[in-house]
């Protein structure tokens, strides 16, 4: 199936001690952290292509490129929003971006591969002998 420029995606989440920076190691302090901010981004991503893969195949993120410019305290909502901007074989480019309820906290670019899901996992448990 195709996939169209423009396709867009977005994903949300509440700030908790859980997802700091203190909690998950990138940091001291109880803000969101970049860590989570990038993976709410991906998961952004994964988002706008729901439905647009063929039967077996899926996404891998294999870049992120961003800025986090704003800290966000626990107990408000975030979310990340993707745009899909390019198309190239199997790679897929997306402006990724996150906000909190005060506005903007970050912004960058991110790439991921259409997979197909048996080929790429036989390749990884291939890793582990498995």
């Amino acid at each position: 199936m195709p996939l169209t420029i423009g396709l867009k995606g977005q994903a949300e989440a509440l700030v908790t001690e859980q997802n700091t920076a203190a909690a998950v190691g990138s940091g001291s302090l109880p803000v969101f952290a970049t860590p989570m901010m990038v993976a709410l981004m991906e998961q952004a991503a994964v988002n706008a292509l729901v439905g647009q893969l063929e039967e077996g195949q899926g996404t891998v993120g294999t870049h992120m490129d961003v800025s986090h410019d704003s800290a966000t305290p626990v107990g408000l909502k975030v979310w990340a929003q993707a745009e899909l901007t390019a198309v190239d074989g199997r790679a897929l480019t997306f402006a990724v971006t996150a906000s909190d309820e005060a506005g903007p906290i970050g912004k960058g670019i991110h790439t991921r591969f259409v997979i197909q899901n048996e080929k790429f996992m036989a390749k990884a448990n291939g890793k582990a002998g498995k």
